[in-house]
């Protein structure tokens, strides 16, 4: 049993770790890998499930997910400008493979399909 939660907290902290990355990185999800977290957390760690939940900086976030509060507008905005301003540089500067360019597209409006189904939350 403790090698399962030591396990279960392995897994949550390189999730964290990843949905951090994905903050930055738009074709690395963020919200999968924090509630990824949070799962094993729940599982393993009532203190670092606490932590993720509480957190300044995705506590907020994850709480609303969970809920199906919403993503505020201006996060959405954001998120997408980011999204496709790194991902049109990245296929018109520095990629010269079609099917590299189509898959980065590709992505590119797959997650902006799910971003836009997601409820907007009133701020």
């Amino acid at each position: 049993m403790k090698l399962l939660k030591a396990f279960l907290i392995v897994i949550g902290f390189i999730s964290v770790g990843l949905g951090i990355l994905g903050m930055f990185l738009p074709l690395l999800p963020t919200t999968p890998f924090l509630l990824l977290a949070a799962a094993c957390f729940a599982k393993s760690s009532k203190r670092f499930y606490y932590w993720l939940l509480n957190n300044k900086w995705f506590g907020s976030y994850l709480k609303n997910y969970r809920e199906g509060k919403g993503i505020p507008l201006k996060i959405k905005i954001m998120a997408l400008s980011f999204l496709w301003s790194t991902i049109l540089l990245s296929t018109i500067f520095f990629l010269d493979n079609i099917y590299l360019r189509i898959l980065l597209i590709s992505i590119a409006v797959g997650v902006t399909i799910h971003i836009s189904l997601i409820k907007t939350k009133k701020e």
